[in-house]
């Protein structure tokens, strides 16, 4: 099984800062094609978050079909599923949908397409159907990467995630390093 870093990430997320119990990644939707991303339950608060990542380094948000873009269409439509599974399975838990891409760009010069504008017409477009969706782009997604840190950066037990380790040892060697330096 090959980790899709993004999606571990977002679970990384929502099981260390969100305080999620369960967290689980690649749910299939029953009754409907397709599957949600990550989903994590706080079952203490009576939460569950529903979670589509998308991680274009290059391109940015970019959905296209037949040669045209398509993130309205795309995310719309996994939105209105993500919203009929929570209501049909989870309906006494409040529901957090959320979108997570790193890069979300908006063109420098006049354009036909700006990805930003896409995100707000995604958000705007489901909230008329009752589908709040917080979008977790660019500034967002790094304060969010730099949550993780920070929590990695102060926990000493062993993290079991890959990445979540690989943020504990990273800052458990800085802060070594930094002592060395001063000490040598």
């Amino acid at each position: 099984l090959i980790m899709n870093v993004g999606e571990q990430l977002v679970a990384d997320y929502l099981q260390h800062i969100k305080k999620c119990q369960f967290v689980g990644q690649n749910l299939p939707t029953s009754g409907e094609q397709g599957e949600i991303d990550v989903v994590g339950i706080d079952i203490v608060k009576k939460r569950i978050y529903i979670c589509e990542v998308a991680i274009h380094l290059e391109t940015g948000l970019q959905y296209t079909k037949d040669q045209h873009p398509n993130n309205i269409n795309k995310f719309i439509d996994k939105f209105t599923r993500c919203s009929n599974y929570a209501n049909n399975y989870w309906k006494d838990y409040e529901h957090t949908f959320m979108l997570w891409s790193p890069i979300v760009k908006s063109p420098q010069k006049a354009s036909a397409h700006s990805q930003v504008k896409d995100v707000e017409e995604i958000v705007s477009t489901l909230q008329q159907k009752n589908i709040e969706v917080i979008p977790i782009i660019n500034q967002d997604f790094m304060r969010c990467i730099k949550e993780l840190k920070e929590y990695a950066a102060n926990t000493t037990t062993e993290l079991k995630s890959p990445i979540m380790r690989y943020m504990q040892i990273e800052s458990k060697l800085e802060r070594h390093i930094n002592k060395t330096k001063k000490i040598i």
